[in-house]
């Protein structure tokens, strides 16, 4: 027996029931344990009848006297049951349970826990669990767990399963780390853990608990990362891009500003990877505007000058286009060939230095001789296997291309280590001189039309121009109907108020070619008022846009629309931001109130994480984030020891042996 059975191996498990826990992704005995409670009722005060009183949760032991059905007029039943002990009665009723009259036996003793009321003057417990008294300890007389509900499966009938599995596999459930760790950690024995999660004697035990086992998730997180991470620098060879300092002044001398220190560090970081015969991986993460685009940029500058080629895959065409655009425009001098690939377009590709594309890369005929570097921009929004796809279509015998992906969400540094552990890090945690902070208001209903007011003189007397996101109604990458359908309102009623305007409508199901005129409109300033879903926004860079609009504000996630605040403010005028909301929540208006006070994307993750939880909080859904059973992404703490952990493992493979073993497999 080991933790790995299938959960068949419990008693009163059979395929009925293995099949309702399969789809809550419970297939071993591991998986059983690891389904955390989700609360506990604390059903530890046991007392005799009598000197329990109203108001009261306890458990109470007695003999069952008397069990019955009753029928209402309305064909319900009630169960009424009558309990004495030695110091008095009492009286027990459940509502359309009557199989509870053949389940709970005359004249036998039960434990029951539940709220003490009063029931037509009468002493009741309404709805209790219960169990007979030579089984008690597992629904009653404790602090009992209660489990998040599975379609056809009770909370009572989970805790009956995992007790089993506790008591007959808890010799099976082997610690891999040694004592001296443990002690050094402050971490019980993994057993000791289960235990307390599932059968806890006080608060303190559950707190223990599941912070072991939020470490042990996370410490398989960042091995398995860490693996890949040796695995990827053993097995493969890249092209060495050699480089000094005259080569990183002759791409200073290309742009027409100063770097921050962010970006001079990630240059170096990027420029040291590059001279390396192990191949880069390196994530580069920073706030929009915060100048990616140059560093990533650099690298391609850096392969050129070592005559090998460079890919830079983006998510949408508008931003292959925007990036096209941009590296036309560094390069200018250079004479440096760019080439594009969309699906509806190619240009230049026969004799280009550098090809960006969107993933139409993957599939379309585009010549891959001598790429050195691959970048992928937003790289979330970028499936394991197309990432791979492109990798494998570019590798030419034994040469493996060096990796940059960027990405637009900050992520705090200790989570970004286990969701992308087998990453090198390079933050740009500073925004370049000159950008301006996006002036951030919070619009109530009743003040919206002094807002379009505002609006109106800013277009005619300024000539602005305007941003409006409507709101987003699923989490999910791809556009649905319901949010296209959303901003074709919102471009009606906007043609209804700002009529002396020219308004325009841009979402993902418009062909190309329409989509490129509406951006070029509006880009030549021909379109005053842009309404985009959630979706399209990422790579429009208008520097006379100055004022966004977002609809129902408090349905995105703070990264989500700080990445949105991040496409206005980037030319010569101060930038606008304005938050439309109805809801009248408290939170919600507090996670507002964040974005308006604070301009840093990193703080503002860090905000949106300690006020939203466990759960998803960087808008719509990341690929590469792992679902966790029990650990939180705000067990910043865990997450640290897990790393601090997982990288002694690693280097110290005797002392480790155990951990080592059922890993060895992955280790080259």
């Amino acid at each position: 027996m080991d933790l790995n059975d299938p959960v068949t191996k419990l008693p009163l498990v059979g395929h009925h029931y293995s099949s309702l826990l399969e789809k809550a992704n419970i297939s071993t005995v591991y998986d059983l344990l690891f389904y955390i409670p989700y609360r506990y009722l604390d059903f530890s005060k046991e007392t005799e009848i009598a000197k329990a009183k109203i108001g009261d949760i306890v458990t109470i032991c007695g003999k069952v006297v008397e069990i019955k059905n009753t029928y209402t007029k309305r064909g319900l039943t009630i169960q009424t049951a009558k309990v004495i002990d030695k110091t008095g009665a009492i009286n027990i009723i459940w509502f359309n349970q009557p199989y509870l009259v053949n389940n709970i036996k005359k004249n036998e003793i039960y434990s029951f826990a539940g709220k003490i009321t009063l029931f037509k003057n009468k002493k009741t417990i309404v709805s209790p669990e219960y169990e007979k008294k030579e089984k008690s300890g597992i629904h009653t007389g404790r602090l009992v767990p209660l489990y998040s509900s599975i379609k056809g499966i009770t909370s009572k009938w989970l805790r009956s399963r995992i007790n089993q599995a506790l008591e007959i596999y808890k010799d099976k459930i082997e610690e891999k780390l040694p004592t001296s760790t443990l002690r050094k950690l402050g971490y019980p024995k993994i057993n000791d853990a289960f235990w307390y999660i599932h059968h806890p004697q006080n608060e303190e035990e559950i707190k223990k608990g599941r912070e072991r086992l939020a470490f042990e998730e996370f410490l398989k997180l960042q091995i398995t990362s860490l693996i890949k991470k040796i695995n990827w620098q053993k097995n493969n060879t890249a092209p060495i891009l050699k480089n000094n300092q005259e080569t990183i002044k002759s791409f200073l001398k290309l742009i027409p500003f100063e770097l921050t220190r962010s970006q001079e560090r990630s240059v170096k970081e990027i420029a040291t990877d590059l001279n390396n015969k192990i191949p880069m991986n390196r994530l580069l993460e920073g706030d929009v505007g915060s100048g990616k685009t140059i560093v990533a940029a650099f690298a391609c500058f850096l392969a050129v000058k070592n005559k090998k080629k460079s890919v830079l895959m983006a998510p949408t065409e508008i931003l292959a286009k925007q990036h096209y655009n941009t590296f036309k425009k560094i390069f200018e001098k250079e004479k440096i060939g760019i080439g594009l690939a969309t699906a509806s377009e190619k240009k230049n590709l026969e004799n280009s230095d550098i090809i960006i594309g969107t993933h139409a890369l993957i599939y379309k005929s585009v010549n891959f001789d001598k790429i050195g570097l691959i970048v992928i921009d937003e790289q979330h929004k970028f499936g394991v296997k197309q990432r791979a796809s492109l990798v494998e279509k570019v590798k030419k015998g034994e040469y493996q291309p060096h990796i940059l992906t960027m990405t637009a969400t900050p992520i705090p540094r200790t989570i970004a280590l286990t969701a992308y552990g087998n990453l090198d890090l390079s933050l740009l945690e500073e925004m370049p001189k000159g950008k301006r902070n996006v002036v951030t208001w919070i619009v109530p209903e009743e003040k919206r039309i002094p807002a379009y007011l505002w609006i109106k003189e800013k277009i005619e007397k300024e000539r602005e121009q305007v941003f409006v996101v409507c709101p987003l109604i699923e989490e999910s990458e791809k556009e649905s109907m319901k949010q296209i359908k959303a901003a074709e309102s919102e471009y009606i009623k906007l043609k209804e108020i700002f009529k002396n305007q020219k308004i325009g409508l841009l979402h993902g199901k418009l062909k190309t070619k329409e989509k490129d005129e509406i951006i070029q409109k509006y880009k030549n300033g021909e379109i005053s008022i842009l309404v985009s879903t959630p979706v399209v926004e990422v790579g429009i860079d208008v520097p006379n846009a100055n004022i966004m609009i977002i609809e129902a504000a408090d349905r995105f996630g703070l990264a989500q629309l700080h990445q949105l605040r991040g496409r206005v403010g980037r030319g010569e005028k101060k930038g606008y931001c304005l938050l439309f909301s109805e809801s009248q929540s408290k939170k919600a208006y507090k996670r507002l109130e964040a974005l308006r006070k604070e301009s840093s994307g990193f703080k503002l993750a860090e905000i949106d994480l300690s006020l939203r939880g466990p759960g998803e909080v960087w808008g719509t859904k990341q690929h590469g984030f792992p679902e966790l059973k029990v650990a939180k992404w705000s067990d910043t703490e865990i997450i640290k020891k897990a790393r601090e952990t997982a990288e002694e493992i690693l280097s110290n493979k005797n002392k480790y042996k155990k951990i080592i073993s059922e890993w060895e497999s992955k280790i080259v």
